[in-house]
């Protein structure tokens, strides 16, 4: 079974302190509101995406029922005279 292992009193005391001085410094809070705060807030349009899947799932349907004999013909043309030419 693992233990773990409890930070001791100065450990804790030097990690609070870097915290608070990385939390203070005014470049470090300016460079997180400009990256990652933008990130943070974009949760996307998951509606809107799923909307643009099913459309495309139902053209790409509707247009291969509609070539798919065409294509076909157009494919068996092809290799049968590509077995005439041996």
């Amino acid at each position: 079974m693992m233990t773990k292992k409890v930070m001791g009193s100065s450990t804790l005391n030097v990690y609070l302190s870097a915290r608070a001085r990385i939390e203070s410094n005014w470049r470090i809070q300016s460079a997180k509101k400009r990256f990652f705060d933008p990130i943070a807030s974009d949760r996307g349009d998951v509606p809107g995406w799923v909307l643009v899947v099913l459309m495309t799932t139902g053209l790409v349907t509707a247009i291969w029922t509609i070539a798919a004999p065409r294509l076909t013909s157009i494919l068996k043309n092809s290799l049968d005279a590509m077995n005439g030419i041996r």
